[in-house]
């Protein structure tokens, strides 16, 4: 044994032991990483001298760092590495962790899928992503119609609001005002829709005026600011981001109204958003 390594071995007692300088160039780690992991409780000195302080290792105290060693290499952090060694069974912690990794690397390829859409498309914007959200569950005051073509589905709005002044509704706080597509696909007519409002409380039926409670959804949802004609380049960008990004539509779309005719002077300043409801395709799960 070279002499430079002979002054921090000691005599043995039950086993060689090893100052801790010795022990940190035999695992070729630092002095400081010793130190930092015996005040995180992970490796504590086999003994501590009590007039000088010295810290003193055992060749089988290897095996603890070298597993130390080898779990930061896999990424684990203190936190990680200490919750397995209080963990029963190794094989099912490292099983969960690996889980966790996969529903990591699962959200980033869909980050990374968003990011692609944006890229592959100079028309899109971050102004108007498209969001997967919980829509609440809601009352309705709802008026059914088959229109013959899209323009006249603001026809009818009046006598909605007419027939639950009527009925004494109330609306719910900020107002859900949405027309429901209850049946799928693009129809060029007999278009069937629902003018739908929420309000704070189920009434009785009164003539064409109906009373319903939506569940809640979970939907692709994207904002469009400007006029209704130019809703397809909306639904464009939407149904473009359910189809890349593996959900599939599984209920009637909404389209709901922010901002109009009632309170904005130009068209280019009405705000509605569409809302498809949506679920991961099975496949996915």
């Amino acid at each position: 044994m070279k002499k430079n390594q002979e002054q921090y071995c000691l005599e043995k007692e039950q086993g060689s032991l090893y100052r801790i300088g010795m022990f940190a160039q035999m695992n070729h780690v630092t002095v400081k990483t010793l130190r930092f992991y015996e005040e995180k409780g992970l490796l504590l000195p086999a003994k501590v001298d009590e007039m000088s302080g010295y810290r003193y290792y055992t060749m089988s105290q290897m095996e603890t760092l070298h597993r130390i060693l080898a779990l930061k290499e896999l990424g684990f952090s203190i936190e990680d590495i200490r919750r397995l060694n209080r963990s029963a069974s190794e094989k099912d912690f490292l099983s969960k962790m690996k889980s966790d990794i996969l529903e990591q690397i699962s959200q980033l390829t869909m980050k990374l899928s968003k990011l692609e859409t944006y890229l592959s498309n100079p028309e899109n914007s971050l102004d108007n992503p498209v969001m997967i959200k919980p829509v609440p569950a809601c009352i309705c005051a709802s008026v059914e119609q088959v229109l013959d073509d899209y323009s006249q589905l603001f026809d009818y709005m009046p006598e909605m609001g007419a027939l639950m002044e009527e009925a004494g509704c109330r609306c719910i706080d900020p107002e859900y005002c949405f027309t429901h597509y209850p049946e799928p696909g693009y129809m060029e007519e007999n278009i069937r829709v629902e003018t739908c409002q929420a309000v704070t409380e189920k009434k009785e039926d009164a003539g064409v005026l109906r009373f319903k409670e939506f569940p809640q959804i979970e939907a692709a949802c994207i904002y469009h600011k400007g006029p209704y004609t130019e809703f397809a380049r909306s639904y464009d960008a939407v149904l473009k981001y359910i189809e890349e990004n593996d959900y599939e539509i599984c209920g009637g779309i909404r389209e709901s109204y922010i901002d109009g005719v009632w309170n904005k002077d130009s068209e280019d300043e009405w705000l509605s958003e569409i809302q498809i409801p949506v679920k991961k395709k099975e496949g996915d799960r």
